[in-house]
């Protein structure tokens, strides 16, 4: 896990031609390191796009208005969850839970956690994080 983390990290996904490599050093067979990589939701499987937008699905922030505030996310992006947009600008990721609860829903752009999340407040954040 740590290894693929550390890719994931450095290129921001894992690709299908490390997995042999990696496999061999760590005495493990390719479909055991590739069974890693597919069952862990987190781990990307094709470069993310340049701007990385998570949005919390959990129960707290669905109650707090996430459900709406997803869907108009999925509309200025012009793609869904797990999906990168056609111009490879956006990635968007769904998150269970980003712990910040008492903040809901809560939004991450390029890393950077936001709470309190409006449709509104959403588009200054994303317009300032990412110049669109």
């Amino acid at each position: 896990m740590v290894i693929l983390r550390r890719v994931q990290d450095t290129l921001g996904w894992v690709p299908p031609d490390c997995i042999p490599t990696i496999a061999k050093i760590l005495n493990l067979s390719r479909a055991e390191v590739h069974g890693v990589v597919s069952f862990y939701h987190d781990f990307r499987h094709q470069p993310p796009g340049k701007n990385i937008i998570k949005v919390c699905r959990a129960e707290s922030c669905q109650a707090m208005g996430a459900l709406a505030l997803a869907e108009h996310i999925k509309r200025r992006l012009n793609c869904d969850f797990g999906q990168t947009s056609a111009d490879g600008a956006h990635t968007l990721d769904a998150v269970y839970c980003f712990g910040n609860c008492a903040c809901s829903p809560a939004v991450a752009v390029n890393g950077e956690l936001f709470g309190r999340m409006t449709p509104k407040r959403f588009d200054e954040v994303f317009g300032k994080a990412t110049g669109d």
